[in-house]
């Protein structure tokens, strides 16, 4: 526990060369990060966690250690990252599930409508310590070869906005064109409720709503807001249907070639940063920067408990057969631990 002992010095001395303007030493080590999401910690999850885990890795490394962040898809799509990650020319990358299921399908076992009843088992449930998150990391470590890092939601239940309407029932999606991600779980969603799904790479997605490609999206609201979307789309509806996963993910064999003391930073580190994004997820829906700035732009509205209803009776049957069609045992057995796992935490409340 070497490292922790000398993590306040470890900063002081951090501090004190930028302070100076004293050139640090090469470091050791090179770790790139890269994501979707802007960069500054105050927009984005991912901003957030990458941002933690560069201080206290280079802080806790004594410089060793030098974390290289790469935001906003500088280096391509979420699963282009991703196959960077397994063929090691980039060291990490947290993507969202449809980066993901191109690497590992099964993540779409998440994507059952209304599984989860609030945020608070969302969060016990979509993490690498939960009953079913350990079960779904080793299963995913197994299948990809890739290390797993850290755990966490998408930024908060999605809600759908679109510059038609708004929707207050099933029969108000009938014929919009809702963008999907690349995930054939999200297409049965929405061509269950009625909607045609139109399934674009996340750096299409602004211009096809403004441009008309797509009428409307289904994302967090932290995504939404960060994203601009209300720009280009006039109707917000909280529907609360899903909460997706976002993996982090690091290549193997350069965990593997870590010191012992340089793989015990990064674990701890990784694990502290992927609390602080889920932390700032929340924090952003409910400060300024969320649904409040939202609703001073669009017109916003909440689908009520009733109509709900009606879309998990439409969605959810629709979700199960695909999972099991595509997925087949491994799927359901999948799908069958994540509801367990939700029902599990939820009796803890």
């Amino acid at each position: 526990m070497k490292h922790c002992k000398n993590l306040g010095v470890g900063l002081l001395a951090a501090a004190s060369l930028f302070a100076l303007g004293t050139p640090a030493m090469a470091a050791d080590v090179t770790l790139r990060v890269a994501h979707l999401n802007p960069e500054d910690p105050f927009q984005s999850h991912s901003g957030a966690m990458t941002a933690v885990f560069k201080s206290l890795v280079e802080s806790a490394s004594n410089g060793e250690i030098e974390v290289q962040l790469f935001a906003n898809g500088q280096l391509g799509k979420d699963n282009e990252v991703i196959d960077q990650v397994g063929a090691g020319i980039v060291e990490s990358t947290i993507s969202s599930s449809g980066g993901v299921a191109q690497s590992y399908p099964p993540v779409g076992v998440f994507d059952i409508p209304f599984a989860f009843p609030n945020i608070g088992v969302a969060s016990r449930v979509i993490t690498k310590d939960s009953s079913f998150g350990k079960k779904f990391v080793a299963d995913m470590e197994s299948s990809t070869g890739m290390k797993v890092m850290g755990l966490i939601d998408s930024g908060g239940f999605f809600a759908i906005t679109n510059s038609k309407k708004p929707i207050t029932s099933i029969d108000d999606m009938d014929g919009l064109r809702i963008r999907t991600m690349t995930l054939p779980t999200h297409e049965a969603i929405i061509s269950s409720l009625g909607g045609k799904p139109t399934p674009l790479p996340w750096a299409e997605v602004y211009t096809a709503l403004q441009t008309g490609v797509a009428d409307g999206q289904m994302n967090p609201v932290p995504i939404i807001a960060f994203a601009k979307f209300d720009e280009v789309q006039e109707f917000l509806s909280v529907t609360n249907h899903i909460i997706t996963p976002y993996v982090w993910l690091m290549n193997q064999d350069f965990y593997d070639g870590l010191s012992d003391e340089h793989k015990t930073i990064v674990n701890w580190a990784s694990e502290v940063a992927t609390e602080a994004g889920r932390s700032m997820s929340r924090v952003i829906e409910a400060s300024e920067r969320g649904l409040p700035a939202l609703s001073a732009k669009m017109k916003v509205n909440v689908v009520s408990p009733e109509e709900m209803r009606r879309f998990a009776e439409q969605a959810q049957p629709a979700v199960r057969e695909l999972i099991a069609q595509s997925y087949g045992k491994e799927g359901t057995d999948m799908l069958e631990a994540l509801l367990a796992s939700i029902e599990e935490e939820e009796a803890r409340f």
